[in-house]
Order: structure tokens, then sequence, then C-alpha cells
């Protein structure tokens, strides 16, 4: 896939807003670009070398929502990747796009790749 850019939030754990996962390069919020392969969904920050990612056979759910890591996303729909790493429940957050059909998209292809 080609790379977009996009804006990535930040990842909560338990999906509570005030408990953000700042582990491998998490924890800084930025704009950048994300793109995927095979097995990985990835996201580089703009100044940084190395993306985070996000291994699909990890992710448990996709949703969608305006708020994410006590951000408001002034009604952009708000990509949240709900997925395991190790014994943590975390949900990454990405704005992706303005476009709703660009985002559902993204939604419904990361949905698919939900083992």
């Amino acid at each position: 896939m080609d790379k977009k850019k996009g804006h990535y939030i930040g990842t909560e754990i338990n999906e509570k807003w005030w408990s953000r996962y700042r582990g491998e390069g998490f924890f800084a919020r930025g704009n950048g670009e994300y793109w995927f392969d095979e097995d990985f969904f990835y996201f580089r920050r703009y100044l940084t070398k190395e993306p985070i990612k996000i291994p699909f056979n990890r992710i448990q759910e996709i949703k969608t929502g305006n708020w994410h890591a006590g951000r408001w996303c002034a009604g952009i729909p708000v990509i949240k990747i709900v997925w395991k790493k190790d014994d943590l429940h975390l949900s990454s957050g990405f704005l992706v796009s303005k476009d709703k059909t660009e985002i559902t998209r993204l939604r419904l292809f990361l949905e698919s790749k939900i083992e």
C-alpha cells in the first residue's frame, strides 16, 4: 500500500483516556504517515526514523469515535485499533482523513485482518 498522511493521537491502556501507554515510541503524538503490509499496521511520525507498528494478529477490535487519549478531534472520526501487547489491553487512535468514505474503507480493511 502507498503511504498516506495521518495523525497519531496516542495509545490508551484499558481504553482509559488518562492511562497512556509510553513504550516503544507510542507515547509521542504527531503528524506522519501510515501504511501496512501483510502482517503489520505502521505509523511513522514525521522527524522520526522508526515507525510504531501494530501486528494484525494482535488486533481484537476496530472502533471509531470523536475522542481518544483525552483529545477531541473536532468531529473527525478517529480510528481506534484495540489490541493486545503481552498482558496489556491497548487502544491506539489515528486520524486518517476527513473523508468518511476513506475512514470506513480503512476500518473495514482492518476488521478483515482480525483473526
